[in-house]
């Protein structure tokens, strides 16, 4: 089994890993790409807290998300892995790491 990086936003094979990481690294990016998907499975499970009412629409995010994450990896590799990075080593907290944000929404701007 190869390594994975801890730092690294997809796998050997180019398949993203949505650790915590990551999806705080690419959160702002995913609530704007994302969020039409987002509403629409909100919006089910408050019309029905059944959860396999929803199954579809929580796929739908899923789907939308690891396709961002995989496309944000392409775009801007270096910058993401140092954003990654950063925020893997300080456990998450963006205070420590506004440069390599800045490095990484420079490269791959909020759209």
């Amino acid at each position: 089994m190869a390594s994975v990086s801890p730092s690294s936003a997809v796998d050997p094979s180019g398949e993203p890993i949505p650790t915590s990481a990551v999806l705080m690294a690419a959160s702002r990016h995913i609530g704007l790409r994302c969020e039409a998907e987002n509403l629409e499975f909100l919006r089910c499970k408050k019309k029905d807290p059944n959860p396999e009412k929803c199954l579809h629409k929580g796929q739908q995010v899923t789907r939308c998300v690891l396709g961002l994450l995989k496309d944000l990896h392409q775009r801007c590799t270096k910058e993401m892995d140092g954003y990654v990075g950063c925020l893997y080593y300080y456990t998450n907290e963006f205070d420590f790491c506004r440069k390599e944000q800045q490095e990484f929404e420079k490269v791959c701007p909020l759209e």
